[in-house]
């Protein structure tokens, strides 16, 4: 039979099914992710037992599953269908954390790289985006070197997250997977110091700044240079690296309402603190750190001050004796503009330490080199993290990140941009930046049937008063049966309703996108597909958009036959064909004169 020209009716019909069906829309918890990981996948392979598959799974995009799994700030669990309905998303943080707890083998760790290519990559910092870059870079098989200020890989991760969050022997282990790979890491190197900005750039083929925001911020209130006033960045770092911090008295402010400020609340405990105090312009309803984080603090006796901000701090012979903070009556102005006013009388809290984790800065390495914006990020192209040099790039936080999975996906980010300029391409031209970081999906279905409020499964928590004394991990995590209960409230969300209520379609494609897709390019339609609809129209009546499938299929009928000299294309139809020939002819057909009775 000779090539079917379709009917506009049908292209018009298949255009439209091609621009409006949801059969390939992510599900929101994975459009959600800045690393595009299928949590909906994982999340649904753990309930079905299968943990060796959900660990490869989460391992196509991330090293660092378990500790995720930890210390993610999950922004795939804000839009879960289950948290936008109900107010109570799936764990997907916590059941990434199980699968890597039940079945991460290094064995079966991806090690395979390109052949190689003679270029060379300089990488400044081992935190998440510069790990990130560095895997990225190698598997395209150029030589990665990493050149580290500290003495341990994690970056910010490392000196900036407790241990009681983030046990450290999880970060070397999943670091391992670096130097499997062949990235080399160089540790105690400071930019500017023992190796100078300019000589880096000159000696590599390409240079990515991914140092963190490692300075911490002070604000200039009265009173701010006594002694017993620290940066949260400093006071955790010692305390990470040495259980301790010797200046801290035993009563403790902490200027800030974050998760650095509660990791700054909770770590003093732990270091011998007695009381330990919070104040913050945002009141209890607007913390900007995790409930879970706030939650933990009050269990642990910090006495929060949310909604009031700190006026001065008080000094005596050079040294914090108390603070005074003041009831917030607004944080912004008439015109949005960030201008804190207050109201009522000032209270004053005795402390002898004041912590102030209220924001952090990036430590310029260039020398001034490179043009710089508000806390010292470097000033880059937002799609590329290109700077004003050729062959200098930025990610993670020293280019605007905020959370880890971010700092990852700026650093995948980077170096994308970097192998398209090795390979002499546009930084942007047919690059699909979608892929690169979160994005709105475009997926929009009912809930499933029978859809009820099932309540979320909470992970293990040792008990305050224990844990508070030392740094040992607080959450003991999720028991296998706890975690394929919390996995089976999964909604699975997806557009496949008329998948499901038509058996022949699932012949021919995922969804009727695939089908459609093959007429609109030229390739046709299978004429079993045209012929195997029975004209029911229950895929249309189910759809979301009630796009016309069946008449694309019914109405290709008549383009197969009009292409087929008037004939049916379909071998079988022939002997009815001739069944209906048959029946009509004289031979088969008996007349009888009518007459009146």
């Amino acid at each position: 039979m000779k090539k079917v020209t379709f009917s506009p009716a049908i292209i018009d019909g298949a255009s439209e099914i091609v621009e409006k069906c949801m059969g390939h829309e992510d599900a929101f918890c994975t459009s959600r992710c800045p690393m595009s990981t299928d949590a909906k996948g994982y999340v649904n392979l753990i309930a079905d037992k299968k943990y060796v598959d959900a660990i490869d799974l989460i391992r196509e995009k991330l090293f660092l599953p378990n500790t995720l799994g930890r210390i993610c700030a999950h922004p795939c669990e804000a839009e879960c269908r289950r948290n936008t309905e109900y107010g109570q998303a799936i764990a997907i943080a916590a059941l990434k954390r199980f699968a890597a707890e039940k079945a991460d083998d290094e064995n079966r760790w991806d090690l395979s790289v390109g052949e190689k290519t003679g270029k060379t990559v300089a990488i400044v910092g081992a935190g998440p985006a510069g790990a990130q870059a560095a895997i990225e870079l190698r598997r395209q098989g150029h030589e990665v070197t990493i050149y580290e200020k500290l003495d341990v890989v994690g970056g910010m991760m490392r000196v900036g997250i407790p241990e009681y969050r983030l046990p450290r022997d999880i970060i070397d282990f999943e670091y391992s997977y670096l130097t499997k790979l062949g990235v080399t890491v160089k540790f105690g190197i400071e930019i500017g110091k023992d190796i100078t900005f300019e000589e880096l750039r000159k000696n590599n083929d390409a240079v990515i700044l991914a140092h963190g925001a490692h300075i911490g911020n002070i604000i200039p209130l009265p009173g701010h240079k006594a002694q017993g006033v620290f940066p949260a960045t400093e006071y955790l770092k010692e305390i990470s690296m040495t259980r301790s911090f010797d200046r801290a008295g035993k009563k403790v402010m902490v200027i800030g309402g974050g998760d650095v400020a509660m990791d700054c609340a909770r770590s003093s405990f732990r270091i011998g603190v007695q009381e330990v105090y919070q104040c913050s312009l945002e009141n209890d309803d607007n913390l900007p750190a995790s409930i879970e984080e706030i939650e933990e603090s009050h269990e642990e006796g910090v006495k929060f001050n949310a909604g009031w901000g700190p006026q001065e701090i008080i000094e005596e012979n050079g040294k914090v004796v108390g603070i005074k903070i003041q009831k917030v009556k607004s944080i912004l102005d008439k015109d949005g503009n960030f201008n804190p006013s207050y109201e009522g009388e000032a209270k004053i809290i005795k402390v002898d330490t004041v912590i102030f984790a209220t924001g952090q800065l990036v430590e310029d390495i260039s020398a001034g080199a490179l043009e710089t914006t508000r806390g010292g990020r470097y000033s880059v192209d937002k799609e590329t993290l290109a700077t004003s040099m050729e062959n200098v790039f930025v990610a993670g936080d020293a280019s605007g990140s905020n959370i880890v999975i971010e700092a990852m996906a700026l650093g995948r980010k980077a170096a994308i941009s970097i192998e398209r300029y090795f390979n002499n391409q546009d930084l942007k031209e047919d690059r699909c930046f979608k892929t690169e970081w979160s994005y709105d999906t475009e997926l929009d279905v009912p809930l499933p049937e029978d859809t009820i409020d099932i309540p979320r499964i909470h992970s293990r928590l040792r008990k305050p008063e224990e844990r508070k004394k030392d740094f040992e991990q607080v959450d003991l995590g999720f028991t296998e049966e706890m975690a394929i209960e919390e996995s089976t409230r999964c909604l699975s969300c997806e557009c496949k309703l008329c998948m499901r209520e038509c058996v022949m379609m699932n012949d021919f494609g995922a969804c009727p996108k695939d089908m459609m897709e093959k007429i609109i390019d030229g390739e046709g339609m299978d004429q079993l597909l045209a012929y195997s609809c029975n004209a029911c129209d229950n895929c249309t009546i189910v759809c979301p958009h009630e796009l016309p499938m069946k008449k694309v299929f019914i109405g290709a009928r008549k383009d197969f036959v009009k292409a087929n000299n008037g004939e049916s294309p379909i071998k079988g139809h022939g002997a009815i064909k001739m069944h209906q020939l048959l029946g009509f002819s004289k031979l088969f057909t008996t007349k009888k004169k009518g007459g009146s009775k």
